[in-house]
């Protein structure tokens, strides 16, 4: 069979969950913080770690939901969850216009929207895709989730240009509103798992193509109760906190400490920007090494270049050009990081409880990254500098990507025998 076979077959899984991956949860209220920070911070005289807070807010009510809203797919259908959630994560986000100078409302909009759009994580629609892929399925993930890195980008963009035009509250309201009119109608029209009987003509063809090319697609793989007593589920969950903080921590500060480091506005947005597209270079590079190569080795590679980013960046001399390099660095890491860990809770794991074992990783890697940004701000209210911070950052990228080489050889074949 050709190789890309899969890819004329599950296209529309990989559309859909594109738009609803870019316009949800993971993309953006983390790219945009920083573009609402300094007028919140300014309208209301909160601290810019203040402002900062609430992604530790948003954190802790996501450990929550994530497991939560995992489970429920794997129960439920990820269709029914996903399309709810992009639905409501669209309103929590525009209720952030409705803010009065209350930061208790403040942090609880965070709340919110957490446990509203959790059905919007890659979990829901990367486990569909893994049910639809299994040759390509690193690729087909990185396609999947490149749409955090252009959503980021161009969100960060439209949300200053908005703000600019009208002010913060209608910023918000039609950052809020992009799920609502883009990925909630795909989603409508495309998002259907491999068991959906609208999808049945689709799926009979990729049972037929793996047929013959002797690739069996049972569901098969570990139960939450297996997965939560195997040693490889602990070790990916304490590794993704520091690397999590490592990749999280600089971003949504990334226009704050640029222009602590002597860059204008202009220069500080435009080079904060370059983070969407490294996200989507990183996506679609990590997805085609991750269908080649063994996957803790392309993750450590990859993961462990930011060090350099982080150690560029500590400079108190930064030029424009190592600002750039650094920044895409950054980037190419932040376009690896849900790929990774779709990719991994499969090949490990299985697709059995899929999305409930990826719910609880995420767990542990929403807790670095939502705690990284507020460390951040609150190193950089302390000292005036980012420097510390970023040095944390930069060992945080060496330790974690090696230890992910003691994951040892994929399972894939072991949890299909438990299956037979």
């Amino acid at each position: 069979m050709s190789a890309y076979s899969e890819f004329r077959i599950g296209w529309p899984i990989v559309i859909s969950s594109m738009l609803g991956i870019a316009f949800g949860m993971s993309p953006l209220p983390f790219y945009t913080i920083g573009v609402f920070a300094g007028p919140l911070a300014g309208e209301f005289g909160w601290g810019i770690d203040k402002v900062l807070s609430g992604l530790a807010v948003f954190t802790l009510a996501a450990m929550i939901a994530s497991p939560l809203i995992g489970s429920l797919s794997d129960r439920l259908g990820v269709r029914r969850v996903a399309l709810t959630s992009i639905f409501l994560f669209s309103l929590s986000f525009m209720a952030f216009a409705l803010n009065n100078g209350s930061l208790l409302l403040y942090y609880v909009l965070w709340a919110l929207l957490a446990f509203c759009g959790a059905g919007t994580l890659p979990m829901t629609f990367t486990r569909a895709i893994s049910n639809w892929f299994h040759q390509k399925r690193g690729l087909a993930l990185g396609v999947a989730l490149i749409g955090t890195g252009v959503s980021g980008a161009m969100a960060k963009l439209f949300a200053a240009w908005v703000m600019g035009e009208a002010g913060w509250r209608t910023a918000y309201v039609a950052v809020g509103a992009l799920p609502l009119l883009i990925s909630l109608p795909i989603g409508l029209l495309l998002f259907r798992d491999i068991d959906d009987p609208k999808a049945s003509d689709r799926a009979q063809q990729l049972r037929n193509l793996h047929t013959e090319s002797n690739v069996a697609t049972p569901v098969y793989g570990l139960t939450m109760r297996q997965a939560l007593m195997d040693w490889r589920f602990w070790l990916l969950a304490v590794v993704f906190v520091p690397l999590s903080f490592a990749i999280g921590g600089p971003i949504p500060n990334m226009e704050t400490l640029l222009g602590a480091k002597g860059f204008s506005t202009g220069d500080a947005v435009f080079l904060a920007s370059c983070l969407g597209y490294a996200v989507f270079a990183g996506r679609l590079l990590g997805g085609f090494l991750l269908d080649h190569f063994w996957a803790p080795l392309v993750a450590c590679v990859l993961l462990i270049l930011p060090a350099i980013s982080m150690f560029l960046m500590s400079s108190d001399n930064l030029a424009y050009s190592s600002t750039l390099l650094a920044v895409l660095l950054l980037g190419m890491a932040a376009g690896m990081e849900y790929d990774l860990l779709a990719y991994l809770v499969s090949r490990y794991f299985g697709i059995r409880a899929y999305a409930g074992i990826y719910g609880a990783l995420y767990a542990f890697f929403a807790l670095g990254a939502g705690f990284g940004p507020a460390v951040f701000g609150r190193a950089f209210e302390a000292t005036g500098s980012y420097n510390v911070a970023l040095t944390w950052s930069m060992w945080a990228f060496i330790f974690c990507s090696l230890a992910l080489l003691l994951l040892g050889p994929y399972r894939d074949e072991q949890l299909r025998s438990m299956v037979d």
